[in-house]
């Protein structure tokens, strides 16, 4: 938002890390570290962007919803608001929280708004469509008293083509910690940036190269990745271990996503009323949506505002060491997990990590045997 021209006022956030990070990169803009404490907002704002926790609505989180002890604290948000009517809101969560309770989440926010006279629009967007090999899709709400939201998040769409499983000649993501339920599989990108456990464990992503090595992002490229500079999230290292910076990096909105939307706040586009659909009274709500003030609207349009192709991911990747490889260890627990597991993987993906684990001096675990069946005669 400050790269689109928004004067940053107010910053507030309340991990240690992030505040070194934020006080230094802000130097000019006022801290404070916990919203709960924060009485009211700087007269001069105009426009409040939160990014609340998202344990409680992520698929992968305990599923409390929006009244959850952590992701409750968009209360926080609208408490404010009933002190004074800010004009402008950006709102930035998981996409799971459209049909997390039947999408009871969002609805709750969107009366929330509605109720303080606030029109506003919703779009999943995927971060891949920005020029960064990340398939982050997040869903962001624009909410206003003054303009009309659906010109800022609904008047692009360009659809970017993703590309198909080419082992051998583009590098594939996926989460060597997975393997049982999921992969995160993704062909020419990295899958989701993860914030890691929640005592400071990173979870990077794996990426199997087009030569057959597998390697680990650095925290620098994983920064890149998002849109910031390398090195952008050292400060953090003066209050914590260094890898407590994945949890800052699997936490932020990506640079290009933010900034697109700040630009529209000073140039809105055009919205199209043929792509108003039905907005559903009850269940799993779509993937983009507005209201004009008087009615709710389902939205026809892609998760790819603008369609800027990155550079290919092995070529993305820069800062690359040995230490990097994926190890012996995490290569063979990775593969006795995809033994039990009843997943279909991409033909060749498995091979390639045996592969990998050998080049590596590691033994290959036996196949999974098959389960033994009784059969009876009729």
């Amino acid at each position: 938002m400050h790269q689109a021209g928004h004067e940053t006022v107010l910053m507030c956030d309340i991990l240690p890390t992030a505040r070194e990070v934020i006080r230094e990169k802000f130097p000019n803009s006022e801290y404070q570290d916990d919203i709960c404490s924060l009485r009211r907002l700087p007269s001069v704002i105009d426009l409040i962007t939160a990014g609340f926790p998202c344990q409680d609505l992520s698929q992968a989180g305990r599923t409390a919803g929006i009244s959850g002890d952590r992701s409750g604290l968009i209360g926080e948000v609208f408490r404010l608001l009933s002190r004074r009517r800010v004009p402008n809101l950006v709102i930035e969560n998981v996409p799971f929280m459209l049909q997390l309770g039947g999408g009871s989440a969002m609805r709750a926010i969107i009366q929330e708004l509605e109720n303080r006279r606030y029109r506003w629009a919703y779009r999943v967007v995927d971060t891949f469509a920005f020029g960064l090999p990340q398939r982050r899709e997040r869903v962001f709400l624009v909410a206003s008293r003054t303009a009309d939201p659906s010109e800022i998040l609904l008047g692009d769409e360009a659809n970017l083509v993703r590309p198909h499983t080419d082992l051998g000649r583009l590098a594939h993501g996926f989460y060597w910690t997975e393997g049982l339920g999921g992969l995160g599989w993704a062909v020419d990108a990295i899958p989701t940036l993860k914030n890691g456990s929640t005592i400071g464990i990173p979870s990077p992503p794996a990426v199997l190269m087009p030569d057959g090595k597998i390697i680990k992002p650095s925290i620098e490229d994983a920064e890149r990745l998002q849109g910031f500079p390398p090195g952008w999230t050292s400060p953090a290292t003066r209050v914590a271990r260094d890898s407590l910076r994945w949890g800052l990096v699997g936490n932020a909105v990506s640079v290009p996503v933010a900034r697109w939307i700040g630009q529209r706040f000073a140039k809105p586009a055009s919205y199209l009323r043929t792509r108003d659909m039905t907005f559903p009274t009850s269940g799993k709500l779509p993937r983009a949506a507005r209201f004009d003030g008087k009615r709710r609207f389902g939205v026809a349009i892609s998760s790819d505002p603008v369609a800027q192709r990155s550079a290919p991911l092995a070529e993305f990747l820069r800062h690359i060491t040995k230490s990097q490889l994926l190890s012996v260890r995490a290569t063979t627990g990775f593969l006795l997990r995809t033994r039990r597991a009843r997943l279909r993987f991409e033909p060749g993906f498995i091979e390639a990590v045996e592969r990998h684990l050998v080049s590596m001096g590691g033994k290959v675990p036996p196949p999974a045997q098959p389960k033994q069946m009784d059969f009876l005669a009729a």
